[in-house]
């Protein structure tokens, strides 16, 4: 998912997204949050986890499970440039309680396609008695995990999971990216806004696919269109992995939509050849943050131009840009490609050590029980940084860290109470171009 170039604003269109959320909330307490998912309503993972009378003041370690293996590792170099970088300017700033702020361990999440990856993951990191952990990138992943982690009262962050089957999961659980609630419905409103009636969607059977469908075929249906093939109930969903998908084409194109929505991950890259030798309207593509990605390397030049998609958040500015670059260049020795959740895994690190300052503790307790506070919950002076906020902190004020993700503060859910939807329009080389943002907020 490259975004390759900015707009000098983000404009926010007319009709911004509007989602049935909670209300902001200062709470965030383990008996305060219970979570509903396909399975009923269940219990908090984290429910008998507390903040210690006394906090610890032992360095701040914070663990990764981002995919450095499997279909998603792409989305890897921006997370960890995001961390990594997060953590530099924490700690040129002073570090947390005095001292330096790190990273250990970083372990694999791998992909949906072996959950093997992820438990054992999560293993080592119960093992190492992390406070907190950033990641990971898949919601199918999330939720292999998160009792595991959230029960042994790890924080979990998640700069990009987007699963509504996550909102209120876990009082330990929180997330920089928005649900899928909001992208649905912005990328469906950019469907219908763009004239398309009639609409088909090409979805994997994974959480994150069919439950940004739902989302996307609500708000395309509230419009007035109609969804032709590819509907939630109708069983035309393909497994995850798949690689050949002739059928599918077919009984889409033959349903005549006027649009065809593509949600899945790299399956995307034997889909859309597909369409193409099919004679499907490539400018009538429409794809989400799972594949709106760079394909250069993949296509010929102009099979997607003209085609769109979108991607949770506004552009990172250009500085920002350079600095993550610069970052993974040194780290890695390679080249940044993309910044795909690289300002939300940069955020959701922030967070947790400013939560950390302001409770004058490093154990997950404490983080937790300050983790909406600092991100304006209960209101409070807004500054941009690390250093900018914690000179507020010791100082004894209430803050709103605004960071580069653009976010709100988080609801009663662990939610970010508002967010940027970037669209994108791919250009002859098979690049997503950024053109604007669509911001959602909490229904009041």
């Amino acid at each position: 998912m490259t975004r390759t170039t900015r707009a000098t604003t983000a404009l926010a269109v007319a009709g911004a997204v509007a989602l049935l959320l909670a209300a902001c909330s200062t709470s965030g307490s383990a008996e305060s949050t219970s979570s509903a998912s396909a399975g009923g309503a269940k219990k908090d993972p984290a429910a008998s986890c507390k903040a210690p009378d006394t906090p610890s003041t032992d360095a701040l370690k914070i663990g990764t499970i981002l995919p450095l293996t499997g279909t998603l590792s792409y989305l890897n170099p921006p997370a960890e440039s995001g961390v990594g970088l997060a953590v530099e300017d924490i700690n040129s700033a002073g570090g947390v309680l005095d001292k330096d702020v790190s990273i250990d361990p970083a372990t694999d999440s791998g992909d949906s396609n072996d959950m093997t990856v992820s438990s054992s993951a999560a293993t080592k990191l119960v093992n190492a008695k992390v406070p907190v952990v950033i990641g990971a990138e898949s919601s199918s992943v999330t939720l292999n995990v998160i009792d595991q982690l959230t029960s042994n009262c790890i924080v979990q962050i998640s700069p990009a999971n987007t699963a509504t089957d996550l909102s209120g999961y876990s009082s330990h659980y929180y997330r920089t990216a928005p649900p899928d609630s909001v992208q649905g419905s912005a990328l469906g409103q950019l469907i219908t806004g763009d004239g398309n009636a009639k609409v088909a969607f090409l979805v994997f059977n994974d959480t994150y696919g069919t439950g940004l469908r739902d989302t996307v075929q609500k708000a395309v249906e509230e419009s007035g269109g109609q969804v032709v093939y590819g509907a939630k109930g109708k069983g035309q969903e393909f497994p995850p992995g798949q690689t050949t998908f002739s059928s599918e084409v077919t009984a889409a194109l033959a349903s005549k939509p006027d649009a065809i929505v593509v949600l899945a991950f790299d399956e995307t890259k034997s889909i859309i050849p597909e369409l193409k030798s099919q004679n499907a309207d490539m400018a009538k593509i429409y794809m989400s943050d799972g594949n709106t990605a760079d394909y250069s390397k993949d296509f010929d030049k102009g099979t997607l131009e003209g085609a769109q998609g979108t991607i949770p958040g506004a552009s990172p500015k250009d500085e920002l840009k350079q600095r993550l670059a610069d970052f993974y260049k040194q780290s890695s020795g390679k080249e940044l490609a993309d910044y795909s959740y690289a300002a939300e895994s940069y955020d959701a690190t922030t967070l947790a050590a400013l939560a950390a300052v302001k409770g004058k503790g490093t154990d997950s307790g404490t983080i937790q029980a300050n983790m909406a506070a600092v991100s304006g919950a209960d209101g409070g002076t807004k500054c941009e940084t690390f250093k900018a906020c914690k000179d507020l902190l010791d100082k004894g004020e209430d803050i709103q860290y605004t960071g580069p993700s653009g976010i709100g503060p988080f609801d009663s859910k662990n939610d970010p109470s508002s967010a940027y939807i970037g669209i994108y329009k791919f250009d002859g080389d098979n690049k997503p171009v950024y053109q604007t943002a669509i911001q959602g907020s909490v229904s009041k």
